[in-house]
């Protein structure tokens, strides 16, 4: 099934454990996606090494060494052309795209974001949901469009928010379901049987 599996490069920020969930779910011979390489903004992410070890192809351009989000854009579409990925997973990518490459990249791309999508966008989802008294909590895949955690849906997960929960508390079982869905939505988008609306 090697030749008909979808080429897929992950894009990190940090530790990438999404992205470990990925690489593990790719191992299986009927998983019909491949991870080809793995790219980061920073350095020192702790997931690029990770991925070497899995003899993954690593990649990193420091976003701050580019004066503009173009222009580090073009040298991550540089990389990507080398790995020639069918779709790209963001897993703890924290830069905000341009709309010119979401367009580029549109119903290729996805992304998990730790709310129940369209609640929370951005940051600090944990702590917005203990704030507002939420008795549920969850996690999102998503297609990425060119507003932030706006695209649409692929799957969700539920948690229930329980008694003396804490932001802490709930980013660790959060945690747990982004592992579980996140290699299911991409089985899905590899497989065609989940696409972009329209």
């Amino acid at each position: 099934m090697t030749e008909s599996r979808k080429r897929v490069a992950i894009l990190i920020s940090g530790r990438g454990s999404n992205m470990e969930a990925l690489i593990r779910a790719a191992r299986a011979p009927d998983y019909p996606a491949q991870i080809v390489g793995v790219f980061s903004n920073k350095p020192d992410a702790e997931g690029l090494r990770t991925a070497a070890s899995h003899g993954i192809a690593t990649a990193w351009r420091w976003h701050k060494d580019y004066p503009s989000r173009t222009g580090f854009e073009l040298a991550l579409s540089d990389v990507l052309r080398l790995w020639r990925p069918d779709i790209i997973a963001l897993a703890g990518f924290m830069r905000i795209l341009t709309p010119e490459f979401t367009e580029r990249w549109k119903g290729r791309m996805i992304n998990i974001h730790p709310s129940l999508l369209p609640l929370y966008r951005g940051l600090h989802t944990h702590e917005a949901v203990l704030a507002a008294g939420d008795k549920e909590h969850g996690c999102t895949v998503h297609f990425v469009s060119p507003g932030v955690d706006e695209g649409p849906t692929i799957l969700q997960a539920r948690i229930p928010v329980l008694p003396g929960d804490t932001p802490d508390t709930l980013a660790e079982r959060i945690l747990v379901e982004e592992h579980r869905i996140y290699p299911e939505a991409l089985a899905l988008v590899a497989r065609g049987a989940a696409t972009y609306p329209g």
